[in-house]
């Protein structure tokens, strides 16, 4: 894969009911600490469903679905054929490997949005189609909008962590925990 500063946001797709599958659009929006603006995902707490059914007063850690579009490639390779969204994730990306994102990573898509990486993502993929985890959770820290081919914004602000923030945001390229910028 290509290095952070090559990276790009090659579909963004969100769902108001709770399905697999979500639908492909122009642009989602990020609430801090809610999620992707009428996704079903959305919400201070738990929206999955098997987990609102242990515990549903559970933090919801799970905002934002990430998967890299190499997977798909990856899958095709193997006779399936998918689509964006198709895997529930709601930003797709090209050029950043986002299963080498470590936990706590704080990841600033464009030139507002901010989350932070807290989850892999595995059983689903494995269940519909085959396939081993390839996908990263996230939670929301900062609001911001996220488009199809969204770039760097070099002119923009460092990222400061908000005071609940574990790691101190840094410049990309970053080892471990950081803020990654692209």
């Amino acid at each position: 894969m290509t290095g952070a500063d090559q990276a790009r946001v090659v579909a963004v797709s969100k769902s108001g009911q709770h399905r697999f599958s979500k639908r492909p659009c122009d642009q989602i929006t990020l609430l801090a600490g809610i999620g992707i603006e009428g996704d079903a995902h959305a919400g201070v707490t738990v929206q999955h469903r098997s987990r609102v059914a242990r515990d549903p007063t559970q933090p919801n850690l799970r905002q934002v679905h990430l998967l890299h579009t190499e997977f798909f490639d990856e899958a095709r390779a193997e006779g399936y054929q998918m689509a964006p969204g198709e895997l529930g994730e709601n930003v797709l990306t090209l050029g950043l490997d986002v299963l080498a994102l470590s936990l706590d990573t704080l990841l600033q898509i464009g030139s507002q949005a901010v989350v932070r990486i807290t989850a892999s993502g595995g059983p689903a993929l494995r269940e519909h189609h085959g396939q081993a985890a390839s996908q990263r959770f996230a939670e929301v820290h900062l609001r911001g909008r996220i488009s199809v081919l969204q770039r760097p914004d070099t002119a923009a602000a460092p990222y400061r962590a908000p005071a609940r923030a574990k790691t101190v945001p840094q410049r990309c390229p970053v080892e471990g925990p950081g803020l990654i910028a692209w």
